[in-house]
């Protein structure tokens, strides 16, 4: 299972982030633990200052703008 972070302050692109991840991970039948980090001070430890960003097991692989398919599917 994947433990998978979106990180960003409530904004369109974030919620866009969160369902896309969520219609991938469906898609592909993967199983993911999906969470929303809305706290500005828990999101700027994680080095992120352009949101939305995207955590994968602890490691940072997106900040900004809203991932494609085929990038969130290389993280599955």
């Amino acid at each position: 299972m994947k433990d998978i972070k979106v990180l960003g302050t409530g904004c369109a692109n974030c919620r866009t982030t969160v369902k896309l991840i969520e219609e991938v991970a469906a898609e592909r039948g993967v199983s993911i633990a999906l969470s929303k980090v809305e706290d500005l001070p828990e999101i700027i430890k994680y080095g992120v200052i352009s949101t939305p960003g995207v955590v994968v097991d602890g490691k940072v692989v997106h900040a900004g703008g809203i991932p494609d398919r085929a990038k969130i599917a290389g993280w599955l």
